[in-house]
């Protein structure tokens, strides 16, 4: 069965079922035809072969002064820890298809969430796994997936140069990155350090002073965000990379940057290319004299069209 067709039956099923609980349970005929259509659509899933991706497993391990030996970890530390790194991984995962609100509830907090299904060598620590449900066809990369990759990305960067902070950083939401934060905070202030292992990728930190200095990094203090309005005109958009170029009225500079979650259809840029629009951007400028990243989340054409 392909991808496409395997997502089509399962959507149909879970929209059948949302009619089967606000069906009355007066109407006798209409929920045997729809109980009638369910299963039928269930027994095609089981009939044919479709290959579903392992559970993505996840490595955390810790080493430092709440680890005893290979023994075990401080329970009010490692509970703590793996709190806040699964809130880190929802918040960054979220964050790439929505903007986060200041507070409140994660967006699709369910799809980030993790089981934790035993203990990992390499000093002390635990082995995360996906929630089977969450689970994707073999060819599809899940949202936790990439939510990881990005942490790992961001954490990589954060001991790295400030350009590769600035470009891993560029489309994270300033929650997201207080979670981040939140996490290296409680490794630092407890004297300790993790390794994280996923899928063949590995990070790890050296020592405490390490993961002080990229809390640091990612605090609002080096990271600072503007959000800025800007007239001008579309040079293009690339819609699978999700980049544009644009031409800044005022200034005559050429501004690179990314299509933000907020427009869905990045490619509907094209049909403004050399229009007069007006853009707005937010922009991340990481230390104090590298320039800024953009990342585009609304424009609005001269005949007065918005799109966000």
């Amino acid at each position: 069965m392909m991808t496409q067709e395997y997502r089509q039956i399962r959507s149909e099923i879970a929209a059948l079922e949302k009619m089967l609980m606000k069906l009355p349970k007066s109407s006798v005929i209409d929920r045997m035809s729809l109980e009638a259509r369910k299963k039928s659509l269930e027994e095609e899933l089981a009939s044919q072969a479709m290959d579903v991706r392992r559970p993505l497993r996840v490595n955390l391990t810790f080493r430092g002064k709440p680890i005893v030996d290979s023994r075990g970890v401080f329970a009010e530390f490692g509970g703590a820890a793996v709190r806040e790194f699964a809130g880190a991984v929802a918040a960054i995962g979220a964050s790439q298809s929505e903007p986060l609100g200041s507070r409140g509830v994660i967006p699709k907090r369910e799809e980030y969430q993790m089981l934790i299904t035993g203990t990992a060598t390499g000093s002390f620590g635990f082995v995360l796994e996906e929630m089977p449900h969450h689970c994707t066809p073999a060819l599809e990369r899940s949202p936790l997936e990439l939510a990881v990759d990005k942490t790992m990305t961001i954490l990589k960067a954060s001991v790295g140069t400030d350009d590769e902070l600035s470009e891993a950083v560029s489309e994270a939401d300033p929650r997201a990155l207080k979670a981040l934060r939140d996490f290296l905070n409680t490794l630092s202030n407890q004297e300790a350090v993790c390794a994280l292992e996923s899928r063949g990728e590995s990070f790890r930190f050296s020592d405490v002073g390490q993961v002080a200095q990229s809390a640091s990094r990612l605090s609002e203090e080096n990271i600072r965000e503007e959000d800025r309005e800007l007239r001008g005109q579309f040079l293009g958009v690339l819609p699978n990379r999700r980049t544009f170029e644009f031409l800044a009225r005022d200034s005559d500079e050429i501004i690179t940057g990314k299509v933000g979650a907020a427009i869905e259809d990045a490619g509907s840029i094209n049909d403004h290319i050399n229009q007069p629009v007006t853009i707005k951007v937010r922009t991340k400028r990481v230390g104090v004299n590298n320039p800024p990243t953009y990342v585009l989340f609304s424009y609005e054409t001269e005949g007065g069209r918005e799109d966000a």
